[in-house]
């Protein structure tokens, strides 16, 4: 399958834009798989250094996972005041705590408005976004998470640390003349 919506500026990215690879997560913050995806997908970031740019969009699978979109929306908040990626990592690394006391927690802790949060996730201010990410693996072929694409093609591999070194490798190769 292939990537229906290239990756831009828009969406939330790790390490260069320009970088000559692309890894891409369709994520659910509550997904198991997910929480056990993060640290690998951090080592990863770290071998390939500048040649490798990660980025995430959001997945959430409601019926499954009830908080996975208030947890979007909590992210979706923290990335307005440019703090995403320590939200992102905040909501992985606790995610057995999920809720709202985790939100209210993550905002203090990156200095972020507690009452902003919950407004945020109460008006569900972000949801167009949150959508358009889900609507884009829709159409790119997601249908679970997490869902990994390497430049603009699905990896159907598993995401443990060698194979998606292997898989990134083998795109870098073809990408670096």
């Amino acid at each position: 399958m292939t990537l229906a919506a290239p990756v831009t500026r828009t969406d939330h990215i790790r390490g260069s834009f320009y970088a000559p690879v692309t890894l891409l997560e369709y994520g659910d913050y509550e997904c198991g798989h997910c929480g056990i995806a993060h640290p690998i997908v951090n080592q990863v970031l770290k071998h390939f250094g500048a040649n490798l740019r990660f980025g995430f969009r959001h997945f959430p699978l409601m019926q499954a996972h009830p908080n996975a979109e208030r947890a979007a929306e909590a992210a979706e908040f923290a990335g307005m005041h440019k703090r995403f990626w320590e939200m992102h990592d905040g909501i992985y690394l606790n995610q057995a705590m999920l809720g709202m006391p985790l939100f209210l927690s993550l905002a203090t802790n990156l200095g972020l408005s507690k009452e902003g949060v919950v407004r945020a996730i109460a008006d569900h201010a972000h949801a167009d976004k949150i959508q358009q990410d889900f609507l884009g693996g829709v159409r790119s072929g997601v249908n679970g998470t997490p869902t990994f694409f390497i430049g603009n093609q699905r990896h159907d591999g598993g995401f443990e640390f060698n194979t998606l070194v292997a898989a990134i490798e083998a795109q870098l190769v073809k990408a670096v003349p």
